[in-house]
């Protein structure tokens, strides 16, 4: 048993440094935009809606208006759809959205931003399907205090439910929800 593993590991590393040296793998290569989750839980603590993700960083890039062009639809994130999931009913933008998973788009502007919720979960965040858009709404910006180097999500509690931000260079856009029926 010992042999096999000590064997294993000689594989493992073998092959790692010969890829190092081909420069074919490198683990600092393999996912610029690493993938993060952001929870928020109500005041007893019971899960109410959860975020997955992957974080884009700048790196001396110019984001929005550029990179994210203004006006069109961004996936919200990098790599696969950025997904939400509400573990009770929530509203936004006064309608009811059922518990459950979605994916999230936006539509970044210069002055306003349009948050879109989509039924589809599995796609690639660029294959949008706009038939199975479920809420689209506005969002306000407002400059960031400082720069935002790597795109993050994140929840506020307020009052019966929570600010929704997405931060990013030099940009914040929030979205409040409530919890349905409390």
């Amino acid at each position: 048993m010992k042999n096999l593993f000590l064997l294993s590991l000689f594989l493992f590393s073998s092959a790692f440094i010969y890829a190092q040296d081909d420069n074919s793998l490198s683990f600092s290569e393999l996912d610029k935009s690493p993938l993060d989750v952001v929870m928020y839980r109500d005041t007893n603590k019971n899960a109410v809606a959860r975020v997955i993700y992957s974080r884009p960083s700048k790196r001396d890039r110019e984001i929005f208006g550029k990179l994210v062009p203004y006006n069109k639809l961004w996936r919200t994130g990098a790599n696969e759809a950025t997904e939400i999931a509400f573990y009770k009913d929530v509203i936004i933008n006064n309608q009811i959205i059922k518990a459950g998973s979605y994916s999230i788009y936006t539509i970044p502007g210069q002055n306003q931003w349009s948050f879109i919720l989509n039924t589809a979960t599995t796609q690639l965040g660029t294959e949008h399907d706009p038939e199975k858009d479920i809420l689209k709404c506005p969002m306000e910006i407002i400059p960031s205090p400082q720069e935002i180097e790597s795109f993050s999500i994140s929840f506020l509690e307020q009052n019966n439910g929570a600010i929704l931000f997405l931060g990013w260079d030099e940009t914040i856009a929030s979205l409040e929800f409530e919890i349905a029926g409390s």
